[in-house]
């Protein structure tokens, strides 16, 4: 329940957000919350990070347009989205015996909003709440592959294999498009492989991604089609 604890401060630090005309000091969102300062601030900077707050004078937020505007997904919506996709993870970890994960989309990245943990010893960590960028995760890939994605972010480096050109960042887009899944071949972190399919709502727009990720040593290159196959079949069930 801990993903559900934190989702509920965030919509609580946003409902007094949205609330108030002036922009809210950390202190008083602290004591709205009922928590330190500390852990008031790391909700607040994963709000900003998110697009959902924005900071302003010294350290002071406020609801961002995209919270204000009518259109959008709303941070109900992403718990809604971890419910109903929770017992695909579960089946996937159970199938694969790999780290599978959901994720969302926060602006030009990725954000983790469910986990299950391998239960093999080496594993993946992507904690819930870290954000991670489109261009070299799979999850974010499947953003851009099939969802309504114009900007990817800065083609930043993280590891050796990171694509860093936009022609060969299209030329990968249009290979996950064909093969129906995406793919991150140790483009994030060295020594981790992932997997990922985008999961639509019953009118066809992309709301979340799910995915499937483990060390390289235990996912070679054969696995990659094995586990895109498995995926989408896991999708399919659910749209």
């Amino acid at each position: 329940m801990r993903l559900l604890k934190s989702l509920t401060r965030g919509l609580e630090t946003l409902d007094l957000l949205a609330a108030e005309d002036m922009p809210v000091r950390l202190t008083d969102v602290a004591a709205h919350l009922g928590v330190d300062k500390s852990n008031a601030s790391h909700i607040l900077r994963t709000l900003v990070a998110s697009g959902y707050a924005e900071q302003v004078e010294g350290r002071r937020y406020r609801a961002s347009k995209k919270v204000r505007a009518p259109a959008g997904p709303s941070l109900e919506d992403i718990v809604a989205q971890r419910e109903r996709l929770h017992h695909a993870l579960e089946r996937l970890v159970q199938l694969t015996g790999e780290c599978a994960h959901t994720a969302v989309l926060v602006g030009t990245r990725v954000w983790y909003i469910d986990k299950i943990d391998s239960t093999l010893p080496l594993k993946v960590d992507h904690p819930i709440g870290s954000l991670s960028p489109l261009h070299c995760t799979a999850l974010g890939k499947a953003y851009l592959a099939f969802g309504a994605v114009a900007d990817p972010g800065p083609l930043e480096s993280y590891t050796p294999n990171s694509i860093v050109s936009a022609p060969m960042l299209e030329a990968e887009i249009e290979r996950t498009r064909g093969r129906g899944y995406a793919t991150d071949d140790e483009e994030f972190t060295q020594g981790i492989r992932c997997v990922a399919v985008p999961i639509h709502d019953p009118n066809g727009n992309m709301v979340a991604a799910i995915g499937v990720s483990g060390p390289t040593a235990r996912i070679a290159d054969a696995h990659f089609a094995k586990l895109g196959a498995l995926l989408r079949e896991q999708a399919d069930h659910l749209e």
